[in-house]
């Protein structure tokens, strides 16, 4: 009888033994399975990560777009003949604020489409030596004679310029893109573009005005 008994205890404590040996080898598996999986997402969702934070950091971004009528600016001579300028005629201003994330850029060309009273204005200037920074700006001016041949004899009023596009191109590529209302991406290609009326800020009696507000501008040659 003593001998069964020590059999069957031998027997249950061999069965205890063994649970415990298969619970640590679950438990065991189980962690390097977790280890597994927390090592496969770190390889999968940090070039991801990497990847959305290089998206979401253009080289690029215009951050604003304005419209403004303003008179033509009145100086002072005494060299010789002054004239009064006529302070009745308006130039539409328009301006672009933008950001530029490389350290130094040697040239941006700016496109502007400019839809005035159903005619779409188009022009370009090239800026030159752009250092990083926010709060740089270009701008572009439609002079008083362009309005008044675009108005068809209309009042001409700041919502006589019903959209404006920007394009941002640097060696012949589109970096980003604007709109001053909200529209669809390249709303003006469908449009018929008329060119020659738009002014560089240098082209305009603007030109010595706010000398450090602007980029510098690329002169013709």
């Amino acid at each position: 009888m003593e001998r069964e008994r020590s059999a069957v205890s031998l027997l249950r404590f061999s069965k205890v033994i063994c649970g415990l040996q298969s619970r640590l080898g679950a438990s065991l598996q189980s962690n390097q399975m977790m280890n597994a999986n927390r090592v496969l997402l770190f390889f999968v969702f940090v070039p991801l990560i990497a990847s959305a934070q290089t998206r979401a950091a253009p080289d690029f971004q215009i951050t604003k777009i304005s419209k403004n009528l303003i008179s033509t600016p009145q100086f002072a001579y005494t060299g010789g003949q002054s004239y009064q300028t006529n302070q009745r005629d308006r130039w539409l201003q328009v301006e672009v604020e933008f950001v530029a994330a490389p350290e130094l850029t040697d040239e941006l060309m700016f496109k502007y489409y400019i839809l005035f009273n159903g005619n779409l204005l188009t022009g370009e200037v090239t800026h030159l030596n752009i250092p990083a920074g926010r709060e740089k700006r270009s701008v572009m001016y439609v002079p008083p004679r362009a309005l008044d041949r675009f108005a068809n004899n209309r009042p001409i009023t700041e919502n006589s310029c019903q959209n404006i596009a920007v394009q941002i191109v640097q060696q012949d590529a589109v970096k980003t893109e604007a709109s001053l209302n909200r529209a669809q991406p390249q709303w003006f290609t469908a449009l018929t573009k008329v060119s020659g009326f738009l002014l560089n800020k240098d082209q305009t009696p603007f030109a010595p005005l706010y000398w450090d507000r602007y980029e510098q501008i690329k002169t013709a040659h």
